[in-house]
């Protein structure tokens, strides 16, 4: 009879075993079908390491790991080109752990123009209606850190045992779609990114973080405009205090005024006429609660109130129509917490900045590619039924009838406003 031994006992359990990938995990191909086709012409891409592995393949098995719960490594990925019916349906045979590591060499930026055309494709050209006066592209641009490992020396930050990349991302806020981005170190210069984005005919919505008087004066250069938050120490020296509407007073606007950025030596940073617009934010009260756990109760302060300043080189848009624009810039913060936490970019699959910038763009793709099929700003419920799709847990017609839905609730939406 088997007995353990006292070493055994003190043994701890390994992590459990994962399941091997099977056929049947992954069923539906015709809602990435279309989209493959269009990775054609990346297949002759020539690469210095990878022999077994072309461009257009290995971006097709990125989009099925974003797509396919089941996949969340490079290991399981290599399993899933095992299978029969992902080798014919992407035109692939099995390939190894380290043909896949050694795909990451392929040029990123060669993914740039497909990424412009998906944006392009997304979503008619529609405006916020209450920013219709507005015929400038309206761009938010922010930063967030990706989950880096030890080993990735470029990817500094905090110290060798914490390491980070960071992605700047510019996004369309009407459209819900990425139009731009860059991959740096964690501590990468968000001003600099932002620089190397810069078009015309562009407002661009941005924070505290970018407030650099020269960086102001460059979107101004570059035929643009922006509204900022401003941090409360900001030095300026006033030109004019604008008259309030009665409509600014009961949104909270608390001055309107005409400026120059900077003290005196640095007003040649940006010598502009500027607008900071102040605005009250009504905090929510102190309120007391009952303890779910005994009968205390406990005080706590949920927000105060507090002003905040708003900087932008329009001079011509009411001061009410300034603050609604910089609301907006909230759709990236939502769009990171989909691209984090519902897409799972949290575990990167590359090592090296160039791999990790072709991540970046497939998990960009696989959001857009949604946004094109249901007209719609991805969501959870979306992303779970096209997963459970190719998954094979939901027909064909049951994908189409969850699409037309949200076609149908969109038609509605406009038709309303």
């Amino acid at each position: 009879m088997f007995s353990m031994t006292a070493q055994d006992q003190h043994k701890k359990p390994g992590p459990p075993k994962k399941e091997p990938i099977r056929e049947e995990d992954i069923q539906g191909f015709k809602y990435l079908d279309s989209f493959f086709k269009t990775l054609n012409r990346l297949h002759d891409v020539q690469s210095n390491h990878n022999r077994e592995l072309h461009y257009d393949q290995y971006i097709a098995l990125m989009l099925l790991y974003f797509f396919t719960p089941v996949l969340t490594s490079l290991r399981g990925i290599q399993q899933a080109t095992t299978l029969k019916k992902i080798q014919k349906r992407l035109g692939i045979k099995q390939t190894s752990l380290t043909s896949l590591s050694e795909a990451q060499v392929f040029d990123a930026k060669l993914l740039n123009p497909l990424l412009k055309e998906l944006a392009d494709q997304a979503l008619p050209k529609e405006k916020d209606r209450d920013l219709k006066e507005i015929q400038q592209q309206i761009k938010a641009v922010d930063g967030t850190l990706l989950p880096a490992l030890p080993q990735m020396l470029w990817a500094l930050w905090q110290d060798e045992q914490h390491r980070a990349a960071k992605l700047h991302l510019e996004m369309d806020i009407f459209n819900h779609v990425p139009t731009a981005y860059v991959i740096t170190e964690g501590n990468g210069n968000e001003k600099k990114a932002l620089r190397t984005m810069l078009a015309p005919g562009t407002i661009y919505l941005i924070d505290a973080g970018y407030a650099e008087y020269k960086l102001l004066n460059d979107i101004i250069a570059a035929g643009s405009s922006f509204v900022i938050r401003l941090r409360d120490n900001a030095d300026y020296v006033v030109l004019e205090e604008k008259p309030l509407t009665e409509k600014g007073i009961a949104e909270g606007i608390q001055k309107d005024l005409v400026v120059r950025l900077g003290s005196k030596s640095k007003q040649a940073d940006c010598p502009h006429d500027l607008r900071i617009i102040e605005i009250f934010h009504k905090g929510n009260e102190n309120e007391h609660r009952k303890s779910r756990v005994s009968s205390k109760k406990t005080f706590r302060t949920r927000e105060t109130d507090y002003n905040f300043l708003l900087a932008t080189d329009r001079l011509d848009l009411p001061a009410e129509v300034i603050a609604l624009l910089f609301t907006r810039r909230w759709q990236i913060e939502l769009f990171f917490r989909w691209f984090k936490h519902v897409l799972g970019f949290n575990h990167l699959l590359a090592l090296s900045e160039n791999g990790v910038t072709i991540q970046v763009y497939c998990a960009l793709i696989a959001s857009m590619l949604i946004t094109i099929r249901t007209g719609r700003k991805p969501t959870k419920r979306t992303f779970e039924m096209i997963s459970l799709h190719l998954m094979g847990w939901a027909s064909d017609e049951e994908l189409v009838r969850h699409i037309e839905k949200l076609k149908a609730s969109g038609a509605k939406l406009k038709a309303n406003d």
